[in-house]
């Protein structure tokens, strides 16, 4: 039984109203740059933003997420801007939800509801599908029976008792079974990356995962390394599915270089639960090659954004080699310095392929611990053996014997124990 297909009616873009709190210790940057980013992930959606509200106070727990003088300035602006959504920029309580849209008259969102949606449009794969549909699911679990609150009132002693109760447990079973049914599948994807993870070991060719702000560059690097061709755009979580190529240094050395989801601030929790299959990619890298977009304003915080999550994903010991992307677009060259200085990081343009000998030696050099360098004494006969450490190592010396070639060569530490018989 085929499932149904959902066909999108509405040809004009949904008109959204950004709305965010300042907290006591956030400065006034902070809260509009958080403010643009939510802005940027509204357009990724596909919808307008049509204007936009800042919350300022101690109090933590509105009611309403907001004070009483801002809901009212809200509803007033969403009525002069004919506003179909509002979407505010913290997680929103279920209750908080509901409230603020009976308040304001209009549909009320989330940030964590903006980026799944996002991630229902772009999911391309099963495995990516499956992943966001379990997010999602997740999500809609806790807020169902505000759904129904229509039905709430039935259940509530005689004569309320009735089909209400039972369409909303009904709702519950069906979507928890889902849930079931989903993590089951993903159990069987993980199953099936360990053993590509396994055979990919087992071949030698170590491993470099990119990772990186959302919107950073890390796909157009990708097609520049891999010579690939990979989809890439100007908005955010473009990629969502992992990718992975084979690269060559040249010192004649070959990697696997892998692509991940980009990383943001106030990342759902529900997405890195339904992302583990995707980001233990990560785990299993030899070296991450953390993209930067040097261009951007606050590239330092979008840096350590990803360094605490990297960190929260137990991956802070890794070897890291940065990478200042998009350089072709910085407007002030000392400010690309200063960043440079202070990070260690390798100026570059994946665009324009500027810097690329500089990451590709660095690369080299956070891979040498990954290589074994060994002398070997192969006998002629052995012509797999002596293939083996042409194709897949570096050969630094040559001697031809009697009987037998001697070999100083470099190899991939995974494939030393393949020719451990012939060591000198």
């Amino acid at each position: 039984m085929t499932r149904p297909r959902m066909i999108e009616t509405n040809e004009n873009p949904e008109r959204a109203l950004l709305v965010v709190r300042r907290f006591p210790k956030q400065t006034r940057w902070e809260v509009e740059e958080s403010l643009n980013e939510l802005a940027r992930l509204t357009e990724s959606a596909g919808a307008v933003v049509v204007g936009s509200l800042t919350q300022d106070g101690a109090a933590r727990s509105f009611r309403l997420y907001l004070g009483k003088g801002k809901v009212e300035e809200l509803r007033a602006l969403g009525r002069e801007r004919r506003a179909d959504v509002v979407i505010a920029d913290d997680n929103l309580s279920p209750a908080q939800e509901r409230d603020l849209s009976k308040a304001l008259g209009l549909k009320v969102i989330d940030r964590r509801a903006l980026i799944l949606d996002i991630f229902a449009q772009r999911a391309r794969t099963s495995e990516g599908k499956l992943q966001v549909e379990l997010a999602q699911l997740s999500y809609l679990l806790p807020r169902l029976i505000r759904r129904w609150s229509h039905l709430e009132r039935l259940g509530g002693g005689i004569g309320t008792r009735g089909p209400g109760e039972t369409q909303l447990e009904s709702d519950r079973r069906i979507i928890r079974r889902r849930i079931l049914q989903i993590q089951g599948e993903l159990k069987g994807v993980q199953r099936h990356r360990r053993l590509l993870r396994a055979r990919r070991r087992g071949s030698g060719w170590p491993v470099v995962a990119l990772v990186g702000y959302t919107n950073a560059g890390k796909t157009t690097l990708l097609n520049r390394l891999a010579g690939s061709e990979f989809r890439v755009a100007d908005q955010l979580f473009v990629t969502l599915d992992p990718a992975a190529r084979l690269v060559a240094l040249p010192n004649r050395q070959s990697f696997i270089l892998t692509d991940t989801v980009g990383f943001i601030r106030k990342l759902p929790p529900e997405l890195i639960a339904a992302f583990g299959a995707t980001l233990e990619e990560l785990d299993d890298a030899d070296v991450l090659l953390h993209v930067l977009d040097a261009s951007h304003p606050r590239a330092p915080e979008h840096m350590q954004a990803v360094e605490r999550l990297l960190s929260d994903l137990d991956l802070g010991d890794r070897s890291v080699v940065l990478a200042l992307n998009k350089v072709d677009r910085v407007e002030e060259p000392r400010d690309l310095e200063r960043l440079a200085q202070e990070s260690g990081g390798i100026p570059l343009s994946a665009q324009t392929g500027v810097g690329l000998p500089e990451l590709l030696a660095a690369l080299e050099g956070a891979l040498r611990p990954q290589v074994g360098h060994v002398t070997l004494r192969i006998p002629y006969a052995d012509g797999p053996a002596l293939a083996l450490c042409y194709r897949r190592g570096r050969v630094l010396r040559r001697e031809d014997g009697e009987g037998g070639v001697l070999l100083d060569v470099a190899l991939p530490r995974p494939l030393l124990g393949q020719v451990a018989a012939y060591r000198v």
